[in-house]
C-alpha cells in the first residue's frame, strides 16, 4: 500500500518539520519513504509545502499530483490543494487560519482550531503537531506512537524538554475525527 501526503502552509508554521517527522516515523517502522520539500526564498512568511510518500514497497516516483491526504495550515494552502485531494481522501484544515468552508463533499474533512489548541498548551509552535495528530487519527498510515517515538529519536537533544507538549499536541489533534 502507498500513501501520499502533502503538508502546506507559510514558512515558519512547521510545514517541513511535519513532513520530516512523518518520514522519520515511517522509516523507523521499516517502511519505504520519500520526502520532498518546496519553499519560497523567504525565511518566514513565504509559502512552503512538502510531499511525503509512505509505502510498503519500493516507491516508483516521489511526485504527487493527487494526494490521499493534505494538511492545509492556512487559506492559500486550502485554496491550492483542496481540489487535488483524491476522492475518499482526507483534508485536515487549520480552521484558525481559514475563513471559509470546504466545498468538497467527496472527501473526509477535519477542521481543527490548531492555533487555539496550541496556545492552550502554552506554545503556539505546537500548531503543526495538533494538525499532524488529526491527520494520523483520520488516516492511520502509521500509529501515533510511531510519531511520538520519532519525535524522541530525531528531535535534537536540546529540544527534548518540549517532548511532553508535543505529545499532548498530537493527542489533542487526534481527538478530531472527520465529520
Amino acid at each position: 500500500m502507498q500513501t501520499e501526503i502533502i503538508t502546506a502552509g507559510f514558512g515558519g508554521q512547521g510545514v517541513l518539520f511535519t513532513g520530516q517527522l512523518l518520514t522519520y516515523a515511517a522509516m523507523d517502522e521499516g517502511r519505504e519513504v520519500t520526502w520532498i520539500p518546496s519553499y519560497g526564498p523567504e525565511m518566514r512568511g513565504g509559502t512552503a509545502n512538502c510531499t511525503v510518500v509512505i509505502s510498503d514497497e519500493e516507491i516508483g516516483s516521489p511526485m504527487v499530483s493527487d494526494p490521499q491526504a493534505v494538511i492545509a495550515m492556512n487559506l492559500p494552502s486550502l485554496d491550492k490543494y483542496e481540489g487535488k485531494v483524491r476522492p475518499g481522501g482526507v483534508l485536515v484544515v487549520n480552521e484558525s487560519m481559514v475563513d471559509r468552508a470546504v466545498s468538497r463533499q467527496d472527501i473526509k474533512v477535519v477542521m481543527v482550531k490548531a492555533n487555539e489548541i496550541a496556545e492552550e498548551l502554552g506554545d503556539k509552535r505546537m500548531m503543526n503537531m495538533v494538525l499532524l495528530g488529526a491527520l494520523i487519527a483520520n488516516l492511520p498510515v502509521i500509529p501515533l506512537q510511531a510519531i511520538e517515538k520519532a519525535l524522541a529519536g530525531h528531535l535534537p537533544e536540546r529540544h527534548h524538554k518540549m517532548l511532553p507538549k508535543n505529545y499532548e499536541a498530537l493527542k489533542r489533534g487526534a481527538a478530531h475525527l472527520a465529520q
